[in-house]
């Protein structure tokens, strides 16, 4: 696990105070106000906010922006304390990145006007470094056992083959999702609708502060802010664009873990679901996306033949080899001819077999020598052991 030492490399001080304000005053996901910030950057976006531009722009400092909008950014700028947020974030061990930072995760600029103003994160490792190699798990919230139990396992999967698992901390599928990767000793990031140091549900307060000792926990809202409706569905943008792929496990036709599956399909990252059974409504919207462009994935190797290196692939799946399935087919087909009961003349076996009497004979030794077939006078019967002896594998050579 690495430990960032610098948060910073070409970024500035006023740009990141500048920032940090205006993820008090700037709800996330606000393109009226990142269209402004590309134009004007942090400092001059925040100078025109509160007025320090009135030479400029003395009636309307961002030219088509609602009056309302504007009025809600320059009161919530007002009473803003970045230095304040800054020390808080600072004393829970954790750092407030922004974009030039050698630790931003660059595919959040896959986002445009929409990307995040910055993020506050706390735990030990380099968020950028985890990204690049990163899936998200996210699925309903009143999961059923079979939802829980496939997330778990998914997770673990993962976490075993180096993947870092990123999902929402919420109750149901995030939960299991966390839990399975620490279980593993993997890796595991949770991006919050809230402050990261107000960890929501209270119910996973335990699991979050785990989260944050020994993987990430990622958030766009300042310390000490409480999540509402619109910033859960507006951080699973924040998911989406930072994993390589989003698996959606359990989610019913209108779960917000469709908008992060959907979110995740515009940027043009992987789509994958579990299926589920198709009398469940929990799964509903999963084989909705997969009769669509998602994926169906059943386990990790699935996932990460997806989304990983070329030439990682998923084991093959097939059902047990049988002694039978190593014979070559002109004499399978021949073992297919024999009736189940009583000894059979090999003119019948041929006939059955749509093949010479001579070819059956050759076949029908072949298949004694094996242990598949015994001889009784003039006819040939199977045997009643069930398992031939190795040298089938030498069948039809």
């Amino acid at each position: 696990m690495t430990t960032p030492t610098s948060t910073s490399t070409s970024t500035s001080t006023d740009e990141r105070l500048a920032r940090a304000t205006l993820s008090r005053a700037v709800e996330p996901g606000d393109e009226h106000a990142g269209r402004w910030l590309h134009r004007y950057g942090a400092t001059g976006f925040l100078d025109r906010l509160l007025g320090d531009a009135r030479s400029t722009a003395a009636d309307d400092p961002f030219p088509g922006t609602g009056q309302k909008r504007v009025a809600s950014w320059r009161l919530r700028a007002t009473t803003a304390d970045p230095t304040r947020d800054l020390a808080t974030i600072h004393e829970l061990g954790g750092r407030f990145l922004i974009p030039g930072d050698t630790e931003w995760p660059r595919q959040l600029d896959d986002l445009a006007d929409a990307r995040p103003l910055g993020l506050w994160v706390r735990g030990p490792a380099d968020l950028r470094t985890w990204a690049l190699r990163s899936v998200a798990l996210v699925g309903a919230r009143a999961c059923t056992p079979y939802g829980a139990h496939t997330a778990a396992d998914l997770a673990t999967g993962l976490a075993r083959h180096g993947w870092v698992v990123v999902s929402g901390a919420a109750y149901g599928i995030d939960g299991a999702a966390h839990r399975g990767a620490l279980a593993a000793g993997g890796a595991t990031v949770a991006v919050l609708a809230c402050g990261v140091d107000t960890p929501y549900p209270r119910g996973h307060d335990q699991l979050i502060r785990r989260i944050a000792q020994q993987g990430l926990v990622v958030g766009e809202l300042p310390p000490d802010t409480h999540p509402t409706p619109s910033r859960f569905i507006l951080r699973n943008r924040v998911i989406a664009a930072l994993t390589r792929g989003t698996v959606v496990i359990e989610a019913q036709h209108r779960s917000g873990s469709l908008v992060t599956v959907r979110a995740a399909a515009r940027l043009g990252r992987h789509t994958m679901g579990v299926p589920g059974p198709v009398t469940s409504a929990l799964s509903a919207g999963v084989h909705e996306l997969l009769r669509g462009d998602a994926t169906l994935v059943t386990d990790a190797d699935e996932i990460i033949e997806l989304i990983g290196d070329m030439g990682q692939l998923a084991p093959a799946r097939r059902g047990p080899v049988l002694p039978r399935d190593l014979l070559a087919p002109a004499t399978a087909h021949i073992l297919e001819a024999i009736p189940a009961r009583g000894p059979t003349p090999t003119t019948v076996i041929a006939r059955r077999a749509g093949t010479t009497p001579d070819d059956t004979l050759v076949k029908l030794y072949e298949l004694h020598s094996l242990g598949f077939v015994e001889r009784h006078g003039e006819g040939w019967q199977l045997t009643n052991r069930t398992t031939p002896t190795s040298n089938a594998r030498r069948g039809g050579t």
